[in-house]
């Protein structure tokens, strides 16, 4: 008489989760498996002061809708996590429970009322972009008399021209920018995606005139490196960036009054783009979007094209005008 099937125990359960199907059976990207780690890291320590019981020693059932819910309010209120990270955080937690759910059918009905928690609902932010103008001065305030200001201004104009994110263009290699007819970049995205763009004559003009200034320009050698010649960190471009946008802001003083990210240069690309009449399914290719109903947020934030949208609405017979806001006063009353 064969053995019955044996129960595998929590422990057990998320190593296999871990090492057998985010690691071999997803192949998930290094930064999902660590971001996953963190959750689960952070829930172990939260339920061993809770509930009393040590990481191996917690069984599958432990894991209920009340420990769940009491941990998300302990990652809002305690480490002051936002929304988004709370979110996140449920995610990997919904994976796991997902997958536990095949291997401990006894768990089922805790697993579904855990799963049954919500994500939580949180306002979104104006996304904010620069002016053509604006944008120019930025790619045009590094000084490039100076090493680290030829870099600067190939980096920057890499992020704009095929809207890279950050953390893409910072570890492009010598070899992912090709010259042989149109040139082209190399990008890597989220999710492992690989795209390539085309680049501007003046983008590619600026990292041909870069790649001679560097001492190891080969194809397997960093294109952006530090004064180390190692790989620039996310906080040194946006240091960087920091210091552009103030030399910037000399011609254009608006620019000291926003906070401008490596982010803000994506979004730019995606609202010149749309500016420019290209078509909402594209831009979402040219920015490496899974799904176009992630660009749609886009169409949300460009105000003049509100303004001409409004104008096309007016009543018959009337005559087109641009808005004027009611005076200050009006404004305060009509805001209370």
């Amino acid at each position: 008489m064969a053995d019955p099937i044996t129960t595998p125990t929590f422990p057990t359960l998320l190593q296999r989760f871990f090492v057998e199907h985010l690691g071999h059976q997803r192949a998930v990207s290094p930064r999902t498996i660590a971001a996953y780690r963190d959750t689960f890291r952070l829930l172990l320590s939260f339920a061993e002061a809770s509930i009393g019981k040590a990481p191996t020693a917690l069984a599958l059932v432990d894991l209920d809708a009340r420990l769940i819910l009491d941990f998300l309010d302990h990652l809002e209120k305690e480490r002051n996590n936002g929304a988004r990270s709370r979110n996140a955080r449920l995610a990997a937690l919904r994976s796991f429970l997902k997958y536990a759910a095949h291997y401990d059918l006894t768990a089922l009905p805790v697993i579904e009322q855990a799963l049954a928690i919500p994500m939580k609902r949180f306002d979104r932010p104006v996304l904010g972009f620069l002016s053509r103008q604006e944008m120019q001065a930025i790619l045009e305030a590094p000084d490039p008399r100076t090493w680290a200001g030829q870099r600067d201004r190939a980096l920057f104009s890499l992020m704009y021209n095929p809207g890279a994110r950050v953390r893409g263009a910072r570890g492009r290699r010598g070899g992912d920018v090709i010259r042989d007819g149109p040139t082209t970049a190399h990008l890597h995205g989220k999710g492992r995606k690989e795209r390539s763009m085309p680049l501007w004559r003046s983008t590619a003009s600026l990292i041909r005139g870069w790649k001679r200034q560097l001492e190891n320009a080969g194809d397997d050698n960093f294109l952006f490196p530090s004064r180390g010649g190692e790989r620039m960190a996310r906080s040194n471009v946006t240091q960087r960036l920091d210091l552009a946008v103030s030399v910037a802001a000399e011609r254009h003083p608006q620019l000291a009054r926003r906070s401008i990210s490596p982010h803000t240069i994506r979004h730019t690309t995606a609202m010149h783009l749309l500016q420019s009449g290209v078509d909402i399914t594209v831009i979402a290719l040219w920015l490496g979007h899974e799904s176009p109903a992630t660009t749609h947020m886009y169409l949300e934030a460009d105000l003049s094209m509100k303004k001409r949208t409004l104008n096309r609405l007016q009543p018959v017979g009337a005559s087109p005008g641009r808005y004027r806001p009611p005076d200050q006063l009006m404004r305060f009353l009509q805001n209370l």
